[in-house]
């Protein structure tokens, strides 16, 4: 008799489980279930992200080199116009300038260029 009360009881608890499991489950009607448009989302792989965001990053690094190389022409033409204009020996302060921004773009677009490969 008490192997039966136990083999019962066991029973019910399993079958208890089950039901319970089975009553947690969320249905969603199938308009939500299954939006308009569901199965046509793109899903990318971390792989393919990785190459789009690669390929972002390298179009902003070109657009930086072309503005910065810019900047170095006009400020090279500016220069030389300067050099051309002043006596021989006398460097004003501004002239020091320009040549120190040339500079610093110069090393800046060759470290943005081999950031590119």
């Amino acid at each position: 008799m008490l192997k039966a009360s136990l083999v019962a009881l066991v029973f019910l608890a399993l079958f208890g489980s089950v039901s319970l499991a089975a009553a947690q489950q969320i249905h969603l009607p199938p308009a939500i279930a299954q939006g308009p448009g569901i199965g046509d989302v793109p899903v990318k792989s971390g792989n393919e992200t990785q190459k789009e965001q690669a390929r972002a990053a390298n179009l902003q690094r070109q657009v930086e080199i072309k503005r910065d190389t810019e900047k170095m022409y006009q400020l090279t033409a500016e220069l030389k116009e300067y050099l051309e204009k002043a006596d021989q020996g006398i460097m004003s302060t501004d002239a020091l300038k320009k040549a120190e921004q040339i500079e610093k773009l110069a090393h800046g677009v060759k470290s943005k260029m081999k950031q590119s490969f």
